[in-house]
């Protein structure tokens, strides 16, 4: 069975607080925290990591703007803004401090549901993405090194190409390293033919 999704309500009215975290155990949702301020919202989402967090605009400590903004900013969980004001430009705010979903209150059960999916796999859209970044900045950086150590290979040794990018890979089999760090090694003058 899969994990209930993890969620932190930060909202400053007890009452929608309460009927908020009523709402979401009803639909099976894991609620692990729960505050009034922004502040603490964001000490919530470091300490707990849930997978999503629900803020209200305005909030004493820090307004849930801010708190969006920090929280988008480290990755640290999915953001849906909840407010009682639905004007274009704080709709736009939320947008640009991190909030993956908006809703109005008052809310229906039936849109808030959405909105929290549709939070939650934006954020996990984003990070994937952000991984598969990071992924191919790897791979391009390693195909640097092990062009430059083909380059050196070639230049200093006389080497062609093919017999260079073959020196590199018998190397990493031999002494079980990854090409780009006997690449390095090359590169470094501490591995020579």
């Amino acid at each position: 069975m899969p994990e209930a999704t993890r969620v932190v309500i930060a909202e400053d009215e007890s009452i929608i607080r309460l009927d908020l975290k009523e709402l979401l155990e009803e639909e099976g949702y894991d609620v692990v925290g729960e505050t009034g301020r922004g502040d603490e919202a964001i000490d919530l989402v470091q300490r707990l990591e849930p997978d999503l967090v629900i803020l209200d605009i305005k909030m004493p400590g820090l307004d849930g703007l801010s708190a969006a903004r920090h929280i988008s900013g480290e990755r640290l969980a999915a953001v849906l803004v909840l407010t009682a004001f639905s004007q274009r430009d704080l709709v736009e705010q939320a947008r640009d401090a991190g909030a993956l979903a908006y809703l109005v209150k008052p809310f229906q059960r039936s849109d808030l549901i959405p909105a929290i999916e549709m939070a939650i796999g934006r954020y996990r859209d984003m990070v994937s993405l952000e991984e598969s970044a990071g992924d191919l900045a790897d791979r391009l950086q390693a195909r640097k090194l092990i062009d430059r150590a083909k380059g050196k290979l070639m230049d200093d040794h006389h080497m062609s190409e093919q017999d260079a990018w073959r020196f590199l890979q018998t190397s990493a089999m031999n002494s079980r390293m990854r090409v780009e760090d006997v690449a390095r090694q090359v590169i470094d003058q501490q591995l020579l033919p």
